[in-house]
């Protein structure tokens, strides 16, 4: 049970990795920017087609549920995912996006820096240049108003500096 539980907490862990990953290089990438695309535009409509990434997401996890009926530890694996869902649907489309009926600013604290971190993910147009792809976790927001205002994303910066580490050599 203490195994079950660690990899529960493992899992509600590696998601937020896979959640950045997915909404860089999926959302953010080529076919993905079609349904993702309306999360980024003003829009008068209660849902949007990037609503449809958490039904392909429920999806898979119910496929592993399912799986964990014969294959441990996929049953953890899935209740650790599920988790994550719920604390993705609280902070992005409840505290964030404030897609619920009553509405919260975060005056101080992390939660404040996660709402400036995914506000400032907004703040640019279209799916270039963006910061901040993850969702619980967010990087320093003097970090990413500096991001922002050198026009490059984490991962443009990365390369640049990968690059002028090979050039010094």
């Amino acid at each position: 049970m203490i195994l079950d539980l660690a990899i529960v907490l493992a899992s509600v862990a590696g998601m937020e990795g896979v959640a950045y990953l997915v909404h860089r290089h999926v959302m953010h990438g080529g076919l993905g920017w079609r349904l993702h695309r309306d999360h980024h535009e003003a829009h008068d409509h209660a849902f949007e087609r990037n609503d449809l990434y958490a039904v392909v997401f429920t999806a898979i996890v119910i496929a592993v549920f399912v799986g964990g009926n014969w294959i441990w530890p996929l049953q953890p694996i899935a209740i650790g995912a599920t988790l994550y869902g719920v604390l993705y649907f609280i902070v992005h489309d409840g505290l964030v996006h404030q897609r619920w009926p009553f509405r919260h600013v975060p005056r101080k604290g992390y939660l404040r820096r996660l709402y400036q971190a995914h506000l400032l993910h907004h703040a640019t147009e279209g799916r270039e240049g963006a910061v901040s792809y993850g969702f619980l976790y967010a990087p320093p927001v003097k970090e990413l108003k500096r991001q922002l205002a050198a026009g490059r994303s984490p991962v443009q910066q990365g390369r640049d500096q990968s690059s002028s580490d090979r050039t010094a050599c």
